[in-house]
């Protein structure tokens, strides 16, 4: 049996590193992870070509993969979020006349400092936000309960959804904090990788786009898989460093019990250095995050065979 060809190990290299992995994890770890996040990424596609089917369309739009992941508010919030900011970026550079970037136009004084006049009107930009179908505010107009003078006001749903990205960049902070100057710069490249930013062509050949859907999708859905493909490897990563911290955990227990642990001395050498992740930390991450539904173990019983479902990271 033929070894698949890795086309993203570079990219998963950098994200896994990002999320708090050592800057070269071993080869058949990243391979294990580009396994994982393709089988979700191709259950994703066919979850949303049935949902778009449901709705009397052969090409999927950008509400059925939200409507999938809707369990996951904070993934919602952020990737909402992403769709904003995006959109924001476009219009910027559409109203900058093509010379001006969306930097230089947030930054004008011209713009931003004026009084008031027509010149007022193009720096205050505002980003759009993104409604839902399945939103109140989509069926019921009430928009007359928000504050026109804040229109990115946050309800409480944003709030609870927005712990988890405060806690990534707590996280973040506290290991950037004693980088030197060119381990930081390498990692903030890190951040910009992605699976479709300039890929789009050999993202679409890795999962099998063409074979999975009816209709060529639009460039903004390739941006979304893009976004939750890193959030599907930041996802596996910190869950496998979790299942790593625990079995360090129990392994120095049990080396305590057995008097294997030793105080450090004056004169001893330097520490080992992290351990980087195994396969089966990986592995033992995903079989974590693939929850089990109530009274799926009771289906034993009944006979037959049943496909467990694939629960989507």
């Amino acid at each position: 049996m033929t070894t698949p060809e890795r086309k993203y190990r570079v990219e998963i290299q950098s994200m896994m590193y990002v999320s708090g992995e050592i800057a070269d994890p071993l080869p058949e770890v990243t391979g294990l992870v580009e396994d994982i996040v393709r089988s979700q990424v191709v259950e994703l596609l066919l979850c949303a070509t049935q949902q778009s089917a449901r709705r009397g369309s052969r090409s999927i739009g950008v509400e059925d993969l939200i409507f999938i992941i809707r369990g996951d508010k904070a993934k919602v919030s952020r990737l909402r979020n992403y769709l904003s900011w995006k959109d924001v970026r476009k219009n910027a550079k559409e109203d900058g006349g093509g010379g001006d970037t969306e930097a230089n136009l947030l930054d004008d004084p011209a713009t931003t400092n004026a009084p008031g006049g027509p010149a007022a009107a193009p720096g205050k930009i505002r980003k759009a936000k993104v409604r839902l179908p399945w939103d109140l505010s989509s069926i019921i107009p009430i928009e007359s309960l928000h504050d026109p003078d804040n229109p990115e006001e946050e309800d409480e749903e944003d709030i609870e959804a927005n712990q988890a990205t405060l806690e990534r960049l707590k996280n973040a902070d506290e290991r950037t904090r004693v980088m030197s100057r060119d381990e930081y710069v390498h990692w903030s490249e890190c951040r910009q990788a992605s699976f479709t930013y300039r890929k789009s062509k050999r993202f679409r050949e890795w999962c099998a786009m063409g074979a999975v859907l009816e209709t060529k999708p639009s460039d903004e859905i390739v941006d979304i898989l893009g976004f939750l493909t890193f959030e599907m490897v930041t996802t596996i990563t910190e869950e496998a460093l979790k299942v790593r911290s625990t079995e360090q955990l129990l392994q120095g227990q049990e080396g305590g019990r057995k008097g294997r642990k030793k105080e450090p001395g004056l004169f001893d050498g330097p520490e080992e250095g992290v351990e980087p992740l195994q396969i089966r930390h990986v592995e033992e991450a995903y079989r974590r995050l693939q929850r089990v539904g109530k009274g799926r173990g009771l289906r034993t019983f009944q006979g037959g065979l049943v496909r467990s479902r694939v629960t989507l990271i």
